[in-house]
């Protein structure tokens, strides 16, 4: 079938997300129609390669078409594709189970021990928030249903996670449907309110002047909320869909240590930052924290199917003992899909080879590096990172952060124009983003810095 003809197709009959109709149905935008993939590439019908800068919406680690996660699939593929999970059980779930739970302890004191399995992040969410709530009503505390988190949090788009961290823009229209949850100010020290500093060409973290305003206030929530509160709520180091927002060190440490005094869980989305992404095996591993809830997705499967899973303390799983109506009625029809967590399995192999490791670090070093082009654009007003996560922040005014009005679209039209130049990438608003895959080689990741640098002068003449 010709490109053509699968852009007629889809714009009859699909229906895309996060994409508005006026836009995907004029004529004159001409949608990339995919048809491959290889490495930190992608191809579309055409023939035309484009590096994939964002890691197919930040869930391909490992690059396509990974020789050792094909071959994972290959042979799980011999055996079967998927079967129920009420009642049955299978040997990849099992083994990934006990291998997701060594990779994510933070020490020999952790609690987790359990895995439930679903297959998105919002899922993995809602799972988390049920249980916390089920097992605090079991256990003599019903009373315990709220929940706190950082504003601009954003954790899925099912009920539940849309009420743990409503979005004004994506979730206005179903406001009547969400249950209240309190919010605090986010840790975002370049646009905070008590960072007395002038503006720097630097990562904002590095020269915040305040008082920690963001984690005392946190403190003072959780501790307000006190017995009722079921769970502290966390995107820990990185605020993905808020606009990368990258907390700064010991903010997730100082407020889940509040969580643990007030006697609330905390639940931890790790469904971005997870697997090596912000640097450690997992995100919250750099706080030294001990979470009670992880719900992890995205880059679990490496990016090839969808597979998520929420990890859980013993004592929250002990909770549902006793009769029958203690039962965690909840479930998914795909749960432990056999294929996905056959190569979650290779995957987690790979994060753990030592080769693959140095490489991932590489990365994250040459990102640093190359990042600092970005600074000669006078309308940049902040680069930040955290691993293999760069943001950069675009602005009318660098001295004073005045961003641009959000109608003018400027990081959607800079991130369109970078297909020009071989580059796919979907910003947040006026923040651009890159997220290589961890296959990325030094020369194409300067490629993607290259074609991102390209568009925004092509976009925003100095």
């Amino acid at each position: 079938m010709s490109a053509a003809e699968t852009i007629r197709l889809d714009r009859k009959h699909l229906w895309h997300p996060f994409t508005a109709n006026s836009a995907w149905m004029d004529e004159s935008f001409q949608p990339v129609s995919i048809v491959a993939g290889e490495g930190s590439w992608l191809i579309d019908a055409a023939g035309r390669r484009y590096l994939d800068g964002n890691s197919s919406i930040w869930t391909n680690l490992h690059g396509h078409r990974h020789p050792r996660l094909d071959e994972a699939v290959r042979s799980q593929l011999g055996k079967i594709a998927h079967s129920s999970f009420l009642g049955l059980t299978h040997e990849p779930a099992a083994r990934l189970a006990q291998e997701l739970l060594a990779f994510a302890q933070p020490g020999p004191a952790s609690a987790l021990n359990r895995v439930f399995f679903s297959d998105d992040g919002s899922t993995a969410m809602e799972a988390g928030l049920k249980m916390i709530v089920q097992s605090f009503a079991q256990t003599g505390q019903p009373q315990r249903i709220r929940f706190v988190s950082p504003a601009g949090a954003y954790h899925g788009d099912t009920v539940g996670a849309m009420s743990l961290g409503p979005s004004d823009h994506f979730h206005r229209r179903y406001q009547p449907l969400l249950f209240s949850s309190r919010r605090v100010m986010a840790p975002f020290c370049y646009r905070c309110r008590f960072n007395r500093a002038q503006p720097e060409k630097a990562d904002a973290r590095s020269y915040r002047q305040c008082n920690f305003e963001c984690a005392t206030q946190a403190e003072e929530a959780i501790a307000e909320t006190g017995k009722d509160l079921a769970a502290w709520v966390l995107e820990p180091r990185v605020q993905g869909a808020a606009g990368m927002v990258m907390h700064p060190e010991g903010y997730a440490q100082r407020t889940c240590a509040a969580a643990r005094q007030a006697g609330a869980r905390i639940l931890l989305d790790e469904v971005l930052t997870a697997f090596g992404r912000t640097g450690p095996a997992m995100s919250f591993h750099a706080e030294g924290i001990a979470p009670d809830v992880i719900a992890l997705a995205k880059g679990l499967s490496g990016g090839y199917l969808p597979l998520a899973a929420t990890l859980v303390s013993e004592e929250i799983f002990r909770a549902f003992d006793g009769p029958a109506e203690n039962t965690f009625f909840h479930g998914h029809s795909y749960t432990a899909n056999a294929l996905g967590c056959a190569v979650a399995r290779a995957s987690l192999a790979l994060l753990q080879d030592p080769a693959e490791q140095k490489r991932r670090a590489d990365l994250a070093q040459n990102l640093r590096e190359l990042s600092q082009d970005f600074w000669k654009h006078p309308q940049v007003g902040d680069v930040r990172q955290e691993g293999t996560i760069l943001a950069v922040e675009i602005v009318a005014a660098r001295a004073t952060r005045r961003p641009f009005p959000a109608t003018e679209r400027r990081g959607a039209r800079i991130c369109q124009t970078a297909r020009e130049f071989g580059l796919l990438t979907r910003p947040i608003g006026d923040v651009l983003i890159l997220m290589p895959p961890y296959s990325t080689t030094a020369n194409e990741l300067q490629q993607m810095v290259e074609a991102l640098r390209k568009a925004l002068a092509k976009e925003l003449p100095a």
